[in-house]
Protein backbone atom coordinates (compact mmCIF):
# COMPACT_ATOMS: atom_id res chain seq x y z
CA UNK A 1 0.00 0.00 0.00
CA UNK A 2 1.52 3.23 -0.85
CA UNK A 3 1.30 6.35 1.58
CA UNK A 4 0.88 9.61 -0.01
CA UNK A 5 2.30 12.31 1.87
CA UNK A 6 2.11 15.39 -1.09
CA UNK A 7 -0.85 17.31 -0.48
CA UNK A 8 0.58 20.33 -0.58
CA UNK A 9 1.25 19.59 -4.49
CA UNK A 10 -2.89 17.92 -5.14
CA UNK A 11 -5.65 16.22 -3.47
CA UNK A 12 -7.13 13.49 -4.15
CA UNK A 13 -10.76 14.44 -5.07
CA UNK A 14 -13.27 13.57 -2.66
CA UNK A 15 -15.65 10.50 -3.63
CA UNK A 16 -18.85 13.54 -3.32
CA UNK A 17 -16.62 15.71 -5.89
CA UNK A 18 -16.66 13.49 -8.18
CA UNK A 19 -19.90 12.09 -7.78
CA UNK A 20 -21.27 15.54 -8.33
CA UNK A 21 -19.33 15.69 -11.79
CA UNK A 22 -20.55 13.21 -12.97
CA UNK A 23 -24.09 14.08 -12.20
CA UNK A 24 -23.58 17.30 -13.42
CA UNK A 25 -21.97 16.42 -16.77
CA UNK A 26 -24.73 14.28 -17.73
CA UNK A 27 -27.69 16.34 -16.11
CA UNK A 28 -26.11 19.75 -16.35
CA UNK A 29 -25.01 20.35 -19.85
CA UNK A 30 -26.13 23.26 -20.98
CA UNK A 31 -24.47 26.27 -21.99
CA UNK A 32 -24.31 28.54 -18.63
CA UNK A 33 -25.26 31.55 -20.98
CA UNK A 34 -28.08 29.95 -22.92
CA UNK A 35 -31.38 31.27 -22.17
CA UNK A 36 -33.74 28.16 -21.87
CA UNK A 37 -34.46 25.11 -19.53
CA UNK A 38 -30.61 23.38 -20.26
CA UNK A 39 -29.02 26.39 -19.50
CA UNK A 40 -30.37 28.00 -17.24
CA UNK A 41 -29.99 24.38 -15.20
CA UNK A 42 -26.54 24.45 -15.49
CA UNK A 43 -26.13 28.54 -14.60
CA UNK A 44 -28.10 27.41 -11.38
CA UNK A 45 -25.28 24.69 -10.46
CA UNK A 46 -22.82 27.53 -11.37
CA UNK A 47 -24.41 29.79 -8.86
CA UNK A 48 -24.47 27.25 -5.88
CA UNK A 49 -20.99 26.66 -6.53
CA UNK A 50 -20.33 30.41 -6.25
CA UNK A 51 -22.30 30.58 -3.24
CA UNK A 52 -20.32 27.63 -1.86
CA UNK A 53 -17.17 29.05 -2.50
CA UNK A 54 -18.24 32.24 -1.47
CA UNK A 55 -19.15 30.95 2.44
CA UNK A 56 -16.06 28.78 2.67
CA UNK A 57 -14.09 32.13 2.54
CA UNK A 58 -16.25 35.03 4.15
CA UNK A 59 -17.58 36.77 0.74
CA UNK A 60 -20.65 37.87 -1.37
CA UNK A 61 -21.51 35.05 -4.27
CA UNK A 62 -21.19 38.45 -6.82
CA UNK A 63 -17.49 38.78 -5.75
CA UNK A 64 -16.22 35.16 -6.83
CA UNK A 65 -15.07 34.76 -10.55
CA UNK A 66 -14.44 31.26 -11.60
CA UNK A 67 -10.98 30.66 -13.66
CA UNK A 68 -9.19 27.41 -14.87
CA UNK A 69 -6.62 27.60 -11.08
CA UNK A 70 -4.56 29.58 -9.20
CA UNK A 71 -2.20 30.25 -11.60
CA UNK A 72 -4.90 32.22 -13.45
CA UNK A 73 -6.75 33.87 -10.78
CA UNK A 74 -2.96 35.07 -9.71
CA UNK A 75 -2.57 36.77 -13.29
CA UNK A 76 -6.03 37.88 -13.43
CA UNK A 77 -5.39 40.07 -10.27
CA UNK A 78 -2.00 41.62 -11.09
CA UNK A 79 -2.59 42.09 -14.74
CA UNK A 80 -5.64 43.07 -14.13
CA UNK A 81 -5.17 45.28 -11.22
CA UNK A 82 -2.17 47.01 -12.69
CA UNK A 83 -3.93 47.96 -16.00
CA UNK A 84 -5.89 49.97 -13.83
CA UNK A 85 -3.48 51.17 -12.14
CA UNK A 86 -1.41 52.43 -14.36
CA UNK A 87 -4.29 54.45 -16.43
CA UNK A 88 -3.46 56.49 -13.21
CA UNK A 89 0.32 56.32 -13.88
CA UNK A 90 0.63 54.25 -10.44
CA UNK A 91 3.34 51.66 -12.09
CA UNK A 92 5.09 49.71 -9.60
CA UNK A 93 4.53 46.64 -8.19
CA UNK A 94 5.95 44.97 -4.98
CA UNK A 95 6.09 40.96 -4.48
CA UNK A 96 7.40 38.90 -1.93
CA UNK A 97 10.84 36.45 -2.55
CA UNK A 98 8.52 33.48 -1.05
CA UNK A 99 5.73 33.41 -3.79
CA UNK A 100 4.30 31.20 -6.29
CA UNK A 101 6.18 31.33 -9.66
CA UNK A 102 2.63 32.21 -11.02
CA UNK A 103 2.76 35.41 -9.15
CA UNK A 104 6.72 35.74 -9.40
CA UNK A 105 6.61 35.43 -13.34
CA UNK A 106 3.45 37.52 -14.09
CA UNK A 107 5.55 40.21 -11.53
CA UNK A 108 8.93 40.22 -14.28
CA UNK A 109 6.35 39.97 -17.38
CA UNK A 110 4.91 43.48 -15.70
CA UNK A 111 8.45 44.42 -15.67
CA UNK A 112 9.57 43.85 -19.15
CA UNK A 113 5.50 46.15 -19.92
CA UNK A 114 7.47 48.91 -18.19
CA UNK A 115 6.75 48.75 -14.65
CA UNK A 116 8.86 48.70 -12.08
CA UNK A 117 9.06 45.90 -9.38
CA UNK A 118 9.65 45.07 -6.19
CA UNK A 119 10.45 41.73 -4.50
CA UNK A 120 10.81 41.79 -0.55
CA UNK A 121 12.91 39.55 1.08
CA UNK A 122 11.80 38.14 4.41
CA UNK A 123 13.87 36.33 7.49
CA UNK A 124 14.48 33.31 8.61
CA UNK A 125 11.26 32.31 10.08
CA UNK A 126 9.80 32.44 6.18
CA UNK A 127 8.36 35.77 7.15
CA UNK A 128 7.81 39.19 5.45
CA UNK A 129 8.32 42.04 7.68
CA UNK A 130 5.36 44.76 8.15
CA UNK A 131 8.47 47.47 7.88
CA UNK A 132 9.96 45.75 4.93
CA UNK A 133 6.85 46.32 3.02
CA UNK A 134 6.37 49.86 4.56
CA UNK A 135 9.83 50.77 3.41
CA UNK A 136 9.21 49.54 0.03
CA UNK A 137 5.34 51.72 -0.74
CA UNK A 138 5.83 54.61 -3.01
CA UNK A 139 3.15 57.05 -4.38
CA UNK A 140 3.72 55.27 -7.46
CA UNK A 141 2.43 51.98 -5.90
CA UNK A 142 -0.12 49.90 -8.23
CA UNK A 143 -0.55 46.39 -6.44
CA UNK A 144 0.95 44.49 -3.41
CA UNK A 145 0.98 40.72 -3.57
CA UNK A 146 1.97 38.78 -0.56
CA UNK A 147 0.53 34.95 -0.41
CA UNK A 148 -1.25 33.93 2.66
CA UNK A 149 0.35 30.42 3.57
CA UNK A 150 3.13 29.16 1.80
CA UNK A 151 3.22 26.25 -0.13
CA UNK A 152 7.06 25.01 0.80
CA UNK A 153 7.52 25.72 4.30
CA UNK A 154 3.94 26.46 5.43
CA UNK A 155 3.96 29.82 6.83
CA UNK A 156 1.49 31.97 7.51
CA UNK A 157 2.12 35.57 6.61
CA UNK A 158 0.46 38.71 8.98
CA UNK A 159 -2.20 39.42 5.47
CA UNK A 160 -3.97 41.97 7.62
CA UNK A 161 -1.54 44.03 8.95
CA UNK A 162 0.78 44.29 5.73
CA UNK A 163 -2.79 45.08 3.50
CA UNK A 164 -3.38 47.87 6.09
CA UNK A 165 0.43 48.88 5.56
CA UNK A 166 -0.23 48.59 1.65
CA UNK A 167 -3.71 50.64 1.54
CA UNK A 168 -2.00 53.83 3.98
CA UNK A 169 -0.27 54.59 0.36
CA UNK A 170 -3.57 53.57 -2.09
CA UNK A 171 -1.86 50.35 -3.32
CA UNK A 172 -4.10 47.09 -4.11
CA UNK A 173 -3.32 44.38 -2.14
CA UNK A 174 -3.83 40.42 -3.25
CA UNK A 175 -2.68 37.29 -1.90
CA UNK A 176 -2.66 33.94 -2.65
CA UNK A 177 -5.01 31.91 -0.47
CA UNK A 178 -4.17 28.33 -2.22
CA UNK A 179 -2.45 27.08 0.23
CA UNK A 180 -4.72 28.11 3.11
CA UNK A 181 -8.44 27.68 2.06
CA UNK A 182 -9.73 24.20 3.40
CA UNK A 183 -6.41 24.33 6.18
CA UNK A 184 -7.11 26.92 8.30
CA UNK A 185 -10.13 29.84 8.11
CA UNK A 186 -10.14 32.15 5.66
CA UNK A 187 -11.91 35.42 5.94
CA UNK A 188 -11.04 37.55 3.22
CA UNK A 189 -13.17 40.73 5.04
CA UNK A 190 -11.16 39.90 8.12
CA UNK A 191 -7.74 39.79 6.29
CA UNK A 192 -8.66 43.41 4.42
CA UNK A 193 -7.32 42.19 1.25
CA UNK A 194 -8.80 43.48 -2.57
CA UNK A 195 -8.13 40.36 -4.16
CA UNK A 196 -7.77 36.75 -3.20
CA UNK A 197 -6.56 33.50 -5.28
CA UNK A 198 -8.24 29.73 -5.04
CA UNK A 199 -7.52 26.94 -6.42
CA UNK A 200 -9.87 23.44 -6.21
CA UNK A 201 -7.49 20.99 -6.58
CA UNK A 202 -6.02 21.82 -3.23
CA UNK A 203 -8.93 21.30 -1.18
CA UNK A 204 -9.87 17.72 -2.65
CA UNK A 205 -11.73 19.53 -5.28
CA UNK A 206 -10.76 19.05 -9.29
CA UNK A 207 -8.06 20.26 -11.02
CA UNK A 208 -8.30 22.91 -13.67
CA UNK A 209 -10.75 24.91 -11.71
CA UNK A 210 -9.85 28.37 -9.31
CA UNK A 211 -11.68 31.34 -8.08
CA UNK A 212 -10.40 35.23 -8.00
CA UNK A 213 -12.10 37.06 -4.96
CA UNK A 214 -12.69 40.63 -6.48
CA UNK A 215 -13.65 42.97 -3.45
CA UNK A 216 -16.71 44.71 -4.45
CA UNK A 217 -15.56 48.05 -5.79
CA UNK A 218 -12.09 46.89 -6.78
CA UNK A 219 -11.71 47.57 -10.62
CA UNK A 220 -9.87 45.30 -12.53
CA UNK A 221 -9.30 45.13 -16.18
CA UNK A 222 -9.63 41.25 -17.82
CA UNK A 223 -6.87 39.12 -19.45
CA UNK A 224 -8.92 37.32 -22.05
CA UNK A 225 -11.11 39.22 -24.39
CA UNK A 226 -14.41 37.53 -25.67
CA UNK A 227 -17.85 37.23 -23.59
CA UNK A 228 -19.19 38.54 -21.34
CA UNK A 229 -19.30 35.77 -18.81
CA UNK A 230 -18.35 36.15 -14.90
CA UNK A 231 -19.90 39.65 -14.57
CA UNK A 232 -17.12 40.60 -18.09
CA UNK A 233 -13.98 39.81 -15.80
CA UNK A 234 -13.06 36.34 -17.37
CA UNK A 235 -14.86 35.40 -20.43
CA UNK A 236 -15.12 31.99 -21.58
CA UNK A 237 -17.57 29.26 -21.34
CA UNK A 238 -17.56 28.17 -17.61
CA UNK A 239 -16.39 24.61 -16.36
CA UNK A 240 -19.66 23.89 -15.19
CA UNK A 241 -18.75 19.95 -13.91
CA UNK A 242 -15.36 21.43 -12.35
CA UNK A 243 -16.92 24.35 -10.89
CA UNK A 244 -19.58 21.90 -9.42
CA UNK A 245 -17.33 19.82 -7.96
CA UNK A 246 -15.29 22.91 -6.76
CA UNK A 247 -18.14 23.68 -5.14
CA UNK A 248 -18.96 20.57 -3.51
CA UNK A 249 -15.12 20.84 -2.30
CA UNK A 250 -15.50 23.84 -0.37
CA UNK A 251 -18.81 22.88 1.00
CA UNK A 252 -16.96 19.78 2.64
CA UNK A 253 -13.93 21.64 3.56
CA UNK A 254 -16.21 24.23 5.55
CA UNK A 255 -17.88 21.45 7.46
CA UNK A 256 -14.39 19.53 8.26
CA UNK A 257 -12.10 22.24 8.99
CA UNK A 258 -11.82 22.56 12.37
CA UNK A 259 -11.75 18.89 13.37
CA UNK A 260 -9.42 17.83 10.42
CA UNK A 261 -6.78 20.83 11.37
CA UNK A 262 -6.31 19.49 14.54
CA UNK A 263 -6.12 16.07 13.74
CA UNK A 264 -3.80 16.92 11.16
CA UNK A 265 -1.80 19.01 12.88
CA UNK A 266 -1.30 16.45 15.66
CA UNK A 267 0.05 13.89 12.88
CA UNK A 268 2.57 16.58 11.74
CA UNK A 269 3.78 17.07 15.12
CA UNK A 270 4.21 13.31 15.41
CA UNK A 271 6.04 13.14 12.01
CA UNK A 272 8.48 16.16 12.51
CA UNK A 273 9.22 15.09 16.32
CA UNK A 274 9.95 11.48 15.30
CA UNK A 275 12.25 12.48 12.31
CA UNK A 276 14.38 14.61 14.67
CA UNK A 277 14.70 12.28 17.31
CA UNK A 278 15.64 9.11 15.00
CA UNK A 279 17.51 10.93 12.46
CA UNK A 280 21.12 12.93 13.28
CA UNK A 281 21.12 16.06 11.44
CA UNK A 282 17.87 17.06 10.86
CA UNK A 283 16.78 20.71 11.17
CA UNK A 284 12.92 21.87 10.41
CA UNK A 285 13.10 25.19 7.83
CA UNK A 286 10.97 28.03 8.90
CA UNK A 287 8.71 29.11 12.00
CA UNK A 288 7.19 26.12 13.67
CA UNK A 289 4.93 27.76 15.54
CA UNK A 290 2.79 30.08 12.76
CA UNK A 291 2.30 27.38 9.86
CA UNK A 292 -0.92 25.57 8.62
CA UNK A 293 -1.68 22.48 10.13
CA UNK A 294 -0.09 20.30 7.60
CA UNK A 295 2.76 21.20 6.68
CA UNK A 296 6.49 20.95 7.71
CA UNK A 297 9.70 21.17 5.50
CA UNK A 298 12.97 19.19 6.59
CA UNK A 299 16.26 19.50 5.77
CA UNK A 300 18.36 16.13 6.11
CA UNK A 301 21.94 17.09 6.26
CA UNK A 302 24.88 15.21 3.84
CA UNK A 303 21.90 14.05 1.95
CA UNK A 304 20.25 15.17 -1.68
CA UNK A 305 16.81 15.81 -1.52
CA UNK A 306 15.87 14.49 -4.78
CA UNK A 307 17.60 11.13 -4.20
CA UNK A 308 16.01 11.03 -0.90
CA UNK A 309 12.15 11.07 -2.63
CA UNK A 310 13.45 8.57 -5.32
CA UNK A 311 14.28 6.29 -2.43
CA UNK A 312 10.90 6.93 -0.24
CA UNK A 313 9.25 6.19 -3.59
CA UNK A 314 10.78 3.40 -4.10
CA UNK A 315 9.21 2.41 -0.48
CA UNK A 316 6.33 3.78 -1.35
CA UNK A 317 6.10 6.77 0.11
CA UNK A 318 5.26 9.65 -1.79
CA UNK A 319 7.08 12.92 -0.71
CA UNK A 320 8.44 16.39 -2.09
CA UNK A 321 11.23 19.04 -2.61
CA UNK A 322 9.12 21.56 -2.97
CA UNK A 323 6.21 22.95 -5.04
CA UNK A 324 5.14 20.91 -7.80
CA UNK A 325 5.17 23.39 -10.56
CA UNK A 326 8.89 23.87 -10.25
CA UNK A 327 9.69 20.04 -9.87
CA UNK A 328 12.58 18.86 -12.65
CA UNK A 329 14.87 22.10 -11.87
CA UNK A 330 18.30 21.67 -10.65
CA UNK A 331 17.98 25.05 -8.50
CA UNK A 332 17.24 24.97 -5.19
CA UNK A 333 14.01 26.01 -3.90
CA UNK A 334 13.37 29.89 -3.89
CA UNK A 335 11.82 29.80 -1.17
CA UNK A 336 14.73 28.51 1.22
CA UNK A 337 16.93 30.11 -0.29
CA UNK A 338 14.39 33.75 0.07
CA UNK A 339 15.31 32.41 3.98
CA UNK A 340 18.97 32.90 3.56
CA UNK A 341 19.59 29.21 4.00
CA UNK A 342 22.44 27.79 2.40
CA UNK A 343 22.68 26.32 -1.08
CA UNK A 344 23.41 22.95 0.04
CA UNK A 345 20.48 23.16 3.00
CA UNK A 346 17.52 23.98 0.44
CA UNK A 347 18.97 21.22 -1.93
CA UNK A 348 18.61 18.59 0.91
CA UNK A 349 14.95 19.25 2.21
CA UNK A 350 11.99 17.86 1.87
CA UNK A 351 8.59 18.73 2.00
CA UNK A 352 5.93 16.19 3.72
CA UNK A 353 2.56 17.92 3.60
CA UNK A 354 -0.29 15.76 4.83
CA UNK A 355 -4.05 15.47 4.50
CA UNK A 356 -7.31 13.61 5.18
CA UNK A 357 -6.73 9.79 4.28
CA UNK A 358 -3.13 10.03 6.54
CA UNK A 359 -3.29 8.23 10.07
CA UNK A 360 -1.17 7.91 12.93
CA UNK A 361 0.36 4.23 11.32
CA UNK A 362 1.23 6.26 7.67
CA UNK A 363 3.27 8.54 9.77
CA UNK A 364 5.15 5.52 11.83
CA UNK A 365 5.46 3.62 8.58
CA UNK A 366 7.58 6.70 7.21
CA UNK A 367 9.32 6.88 10.48
CA UNK A 368 10.34 3.26 10.96
CA UNK A 369 11.38 3.11 6.57
CA UNK A 370 13.20 7.11 6.82
CA UNK A 371 16.31 6.67 8.98
CA UNK A 372 17.44 3.39 7.68
CA UNK A 373 17.06 5.25 4.13
CA UNK A 374 18.97 8.22 5.18
CA UNK A 375 21.64 6.66 6.69
CA UNK A 376 22.04 4.51 3.15
CA UNK A 377 22.11 7.70 1.44
CA UNK A 378 24.82 9.44 3.58
CA UNK A 379 26.98 6.43 3.34
CA UNK A 380 26.53 6.69 -0.67
CA UNK A 381 27.75 10.32 -0.75
CA UNK A 382 29.97 11.33 2.50
CA UNK A 383 31.53 14.44 0.53
CA UNK A 384 28.07 16.18 0.86
CA UNK A 385 27.85 18.68 4.16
Amino acid sequence: MRLYFDYNATTPPAPEVVDAMVAASRDAFGNPSSVHHDGQRAKASLDAARSAVAGLIGAESSEVVFTSGGTEADNLALRGAAAVAAEADRRHVIAAAFEHEAVLNTVKALARAGFATTVLPLDATGILSPDCLRDALTAETAVVSVMHANNEVGTIQPIAELCAIAHERGAVFHTDAVQSAGKIPVDVRALGVDLASFSAHKLYGPKGVGALWIRRGVRLAPVLTGGRQERNRRPGTENVPGIVGFGVAADLAAARLEHEGARVAALRNRLEEGVLARVPGTDVNGARGRRVPNTTNISFAGVEAESLLIALDLEGIAVSTGSACSSGTLEPSHVLKAMGLSSHRAQSSIRFSLGVSNTERDVDRLLDVLPAVVERLRSLAPALP
